[in-house]
């Protein structure tokens, strides 16, 4: 017989047992973080004052770009919490606001990327109907939708999250809340909660994964049909940034959710990579191989050093 507890808060042990490594990984978080918060707030400010820049590509790269700042705040924040004051007490309530949003935004990058991924579909299969097809409100249509739904889809997993009666224990081992590890500590039925998860992994997590992959095949059939070897160049060249941030964030989070379960150590190890390594990747690459990017950085530059 386990000891049965209804709880009001959790204390997270965060990312190691050891304090010294401990410490020495939230500097490492904290540096990632900033970092993270000015590349992309970078892209935002880039994509906002240059006109060039005011496509359907970039202005589906500034949803990215607000996902990626948004999610390393909720997921990361508590860590820094602990590393600045050593307070790892969190409210149950926290937890479950921490747990909805991270869901939401997980669930919209995984959308946004879709459609980033049609837009390049269009563009270089059947570039004379793109300004027509990709239109503003396509644009603006698929962006409320990405919005809207992931804000929607996570509402049933926790209500039924708020109805686990009693936890096993208030210790999370981890630095975030996150289903897997609340299930791991409840003595409550979770039978429900397996299903509406399985649900949707198979209706909203697999199907965007496929539409990029469709998407994909289509542009690198059309790419290969290019008779010019620079036209396959600058073709393949403008959704390589696309596709190497889309290889990252399914791999990320296929190796953090098919971990075998009561391995928390890796599973934080590979949490912590999809909410901090990689937003700063995506900022990375967007900012070094895209020579749009680049271009207007130079521009800017060079305007308010006229300035001054």
């Amino acid at each position: 017989m386990r000891n049965k507890t209804i709880l009001t808060y959790f204390l997270f042990k965060g990312i190691s047992d050891v304090s010294e490594s401990q410490l020495l990984i939230s500097l490492l978080v904290l540096l990632t973080y900033l970092i993270t918060l000015a590349g992309n707030m970078a892209i935002l400010l880039l994509v906002l004052l240059d006109s060039h820049l005011h496509t359907p590509m970039y202005f589906f790269l500034c949803n990215l770009s607000i996902l990626n700042i948004s999610n390393p705040t909720v997921t990361l924040h508590k860590l820094l919490v602990i590393f600045i004051t050593g307070n790892n007490v969190v409210p149950f309530t926290n937890c479950i606001v921490q747990m909805y949003f991270y869901l939401c935004f997980t669930t919209n990058e995984l959308i946004v990327l879709t459609a980033m991924s049609y837009d390049r579909y269009v563009a270089i299969c059947n570039p004379l109907h793109y300004s027509s097809v990709m239109n503003c409100r396509v644009c603006f249509g698929l962006a409320t939708f990405c919005w809207s739904f992931s804000l929607l889809q996570s509402i049933p997993l926790i209500i039924i999250l708020t109805q686990l009666s009693c936890y096993t224990s208030n210790i999370i081992n981890h630095f975030l809340c996150d289903v897997v590890v609340l299930m791991s500590i409840s003595c409550s039925d979770t039978s429900i909660l397996e299903l509406v998860m399985f649900t949707q992994a198979a209706f909203l997590a697999i199907p965007p994964f496929f539409l990029t992959f469709i998407s994909y095949v289509f542009i690198i059939a059309t790419i290969l049909g290019i008779k010019s070897s620079t036209g396959r160049s600058k073709a393949f060249y403008t959704c390589s940034s696309h596709l190497t941030v889309v290889i990252l964030l399914y791999a990320s989070l296929v190796c953090q959710y098919l971990t075998p379960s009561g391995t928390f150590k890796s599973t934080k190890l590979l949490t912590l990579l999809n909410t901090a390594l990689v937003p700063i990747l995506n900022a990375f690459i967007y900012s070094l191989k895209n020579n749009d990017v680049k271009t207007a950085l130079q521009r800017s530059m060079t305007y308010f050093k006229s300035m001054f």
